[in-house]
């Protein structure tokens, strides 16, 4: 009997030690997403696909941060000219037509969103397939781009 529970705790001891040399050889990338972790996963280390994926979304962050502070800002200066222009006299908008002309896009816009259905459901599967396969420097992309902006 005592034989008996010695060959079971031995066995079990045999199992864990396999499951921890087993997870460690196992990468925590291929534990979460598999093994179709991508080519990248494994040419890289992840402290430089995170430096990489970093430095980049910073960039982008960045930049997209600048571009959009000049655009809204022309935007915005462009229709307070109209209106200043409008309310002094200036020029005459005929605003009616605008309104017009602007349901007509709208209505042209959202024949386009429903004929671009499969081309965006296709982007959006190959779009989730890239993040899976480089979710290291990805992941250092988005925390990048982040700080990006609020710089």
């Amino acid at each position: 009997m005592a034989n008996r529970r010695q060959d079971i705790e031995e066995e079990i001891y045999d199992k864990v030690v396999d499951l921890t040399e087993y997870a460690k050889r196992q990468r925590w990338w291929n534990r979460i997403f598999g093994k179709n972790s991508g080519p990248v996963a494994e040419k890289y280390s992840v402290a430089s696909q995170i430096a990489i994926g970093g430095v980049s979304g910073w960039c982008a962050g960045y930049l997209f941060q600048k571009v959009g502070k000049v655009a809204a800002t022309a935007v915005g200066g462009g229709l307070l000219l109209l209106q200043i222009a409008n309310n002094s006299g200036y020029i005459q908008v005929d605003w009616k037509r605008v309104e017009k002309d602007v349901n007509k896009a709208k209505k042209q816009l959202k024949k386009s969103t429903n004929q671009a259905g499969p081309e965006l459901n296709t982007f959006v599967e190959k779009s989730t397939e890239f993040v899976k396969k480089n979710i290291v420097v990805t992941s250092g992309f988005i925390g990048g781009f982040l700080l990006g902006l609020a710089s």
